[in-house]
């Protein structure tokens, strides 16, 4: 097949069209600061690695390597959640958007999507980092899991954002109630309701189908929150004057 026929390949034109796509959101996403945040991220994850096998003398398994996972997974979702409105507003960016019917929210929500795909990859390399170099653990559905918290957590961020329009005040928010849900972390183990439920702990054999039910209700929970954050943020988008006055 000639370069020609290639170039008008209908399949080659839309894969391109999708990669040059979600480049320029993802560079938006991060406020050209991603490779910022991937250093941040390696290293919260090289970290979280060190002290645990500094202080365990057994290998990590996979209960241990969620908890790895998870914490570079909050750390990157966390700016282009909180700060997605502000950069809008810094740039001169709300009023053009809400000159164009409809067009802002297929905006904001292709950003929406884009931020957790990145994420998502870059656990997902972490995680094949980690089985190789650490541990064997099921990596797919390690990150299928992981993304409940993430997704919840961002959606969250994103509804702060929507409400206070700064992101340094939706960054407060986000860390208390982050700090809040950390510190009853260790008086919710076993509930449904544990933003920081780890479906990879180790159970007993009696105890295994009380943690599979809790996990289903608790992954539920997480994405009927996201699912709500998410709309109360796009219907707070939609008043124009309380966005760019």
């Amino acid at each position: 097949m000639s370069r020609t026929a290639r170039g008008h390949n209908p399949l080659v034109s839309f894969l391109m069209s999708l990669s040059v796509f979600f480049r320029y959101n993802a560079t938006h996403v991060f406020a050209g600061k991603f490779l910022y945040f991937l250093l941040a991220g390696l290293a919260l994850f090289l970290a979280v690695v060190i002290i645990y096998v500094l202080n365990e003398p057994a290998p990590p398994g996979a209960n241990a390597v969620y908890g790895f996972l998870l914490a570079p997974g909050v750390l990157l979702i966390f700016y282009p959640s909180v700060y997605a409105i502000q950069a809008d507003a810094d740039a001169r960016m709300l009023e053009t958007l809400f000159g164009v019917p409809d067009y802002r929210y297929k905006v904001w929500l292709a950003r929406y999507v884009t931020q957790y795909i990145v994420v998502a990859v870059l656990l997902l390399a972490l995680g094949l980092f980690c089985r190789i170099s650490v541990t064997d653990f099921p990596l797919w559905s390690m990150i299928f899991h992981l993304m409940f918290p993430i997704v919840f957590l961002g959606s969250f961020g994103f509804m702060s954002a929507a409400i206070t329009r700064s992101g340094n005040g939706a960054a407060v928010i986000v860390v208390t109630f982050f700090l809040i849900l950390f510190i009853g972390a260790e008086a919710l183990e076993g509930s449904r309701w544990n933003l920081f439920h780890n479906p990879f702990s180790e159970t007993g054999q009696f105890d295994y189908i009380l943690q599979q039910e809790t996990t289903l209700y608790n992954r539920i929970y997480l994405l009927v929150g996201s699912v709500i954050c998410t709309l109360f943020a796009m219907f707070r988008l939609m008043q124009r004057e309380k966005l760019v006055s």
